[in-house]
């Protein structure tokens, strides 16, 4: 299944990028690297990647040495660990300790290549367990966080840290942008170790083909949650490496949310799943609420064009022709 990309938004400004730039994408076979190559390649930037098994990005002195090879104009950060709660609480260490390593190999990798713009994506859960909602990139370092994603938080606040240390002692224009959940085709369904929008698409998923005459998922259910398409993210990447270049990290989110019982309700209406659904309260629920505040990046001309539905229904096609694949 093919993925229609969102168009580019109207030229207003002059691009900070150059027609054609050689962008470097770390991290190009996850969800959000994927969609970011597909976004670069449909907009005529030449792009630039290396898979896994020919280099680590958590060794930092081979990383700088294959940027420095290839000197790219500019670089895309969404090389990560990730996962959802179960993940977090279960691997701490690896969570804070594999990020902090690719972060810091990248981005000093990129400086001493001399790249001219770098951007770094973080993640929402940056943001303190009761921010004000929605949230504004000010919010940061306000408050406690979430203790169930602690560790990759940290981790990632000290990649903001790092981007705007490098633009304060080297003037680099070095931006950083914070995603709200994401998912899409190239996403993670793994029960064990994925988010909550593809493990609830492939539970569904089971439940009908078994037969199963309910479904338990984890918390209550109330928390709330927004969702952007993968391909949207794409879309407000390469707008910000094209005109934004400022110290402060930059929201990205659909500005919209809804329940996790909505969501749930959702994804079994798009597998046809036609069960009940309960909800086991004695397992945590995380944050409460995480909107985003994306008034920053809609004010640089990016809207999300992806719904909800739509874009559950496209994943879900992607998956099924995934699992085709595998027969």
């Amino acid at each position: 299944m093919t993925t229609d990309l969102p168009g580019p938004p109207q030229e207003s400004v002059p691009s900070l990028l150059r027609p054609g730039a050689r962008v470097f994408v770390a991290g190009h076979r996850g969800l959000v690297g994927s969609a970011v190559v597909r976004r670069l390649t449909a907009q005529g930037y030449d792009v630039l990647t290396r898979d896994r098994d020919g280099l680590d990005l958590r060794d930092a002195e081979r990383t700088g040495a294959h940027l420095r090879e290839i000197r790219p104009d500019a670089v895309v950060l969404a090389a990560a660990k990730v996962g959802g709660i179960m993940a977090n609480s279960t691997y701490p260490v690896q969570f804070i300790e594999d990020n902090l390593r690719i972060q810091l190999s990248v981005i000093a990798g990129a400086h001493s290549a001399g790249v001219e713009r770098l951007l770094f994506l973080g993640s929402s859960c940056i943001y303190p367990k009761l921010a004000p909602q929605p949230i504004p990139e000010t919010a940061l370092l306000t408050g406690p966080l979430e203790p169930t994603n602690e560790a990759y938080a940290l981790a990632k606040i000290a990649g903001i840290v790092q981007i705007q240390s490098y633009r304060r002692q080297y003037g680099a224009s070095y931006i950083s942008a914070m995603p709200t959940n994401l998912y899409g085709p190239g996403d993670n369904f793994d029960l064990e170790t994925s988010h909550v929008l593809p493990a609830l698409i492939r539970r569904f998923h089971e439940a009908r083909l078994g037969g199963a005459p309910a479904v338990t998922l984890w918390g209550s259910g109330t928390p709330r949650r927004e969702f952007l398409h993968v391909d949207d993210l794409a879309a407000a990447c390469v707008l910000l490496l094209e005109r934004y270049d400022d110290d402060a990290p930059v929201n990205v989110g659909s500005g919209e949310d809804l329940t996790i019982r909505e969501l749930a309700q959702t994804v079994a209406d798009v597998t046809s799943y036609q069960g009940s659904i309960g909800w086991d309260t004695g397992k945590p629920d995380g944050t409460p609420r995480k909107l985003l505040d994306v008034s920053r990046l809609v004010s640089l001309g990016f809207e999300p064009e992806i719904p909800l539905r739509g874009g559950i229904a496209r994943t879900y096609a992607w998956w099924l022709d995934q699992q085709a694949a595998r027969v």
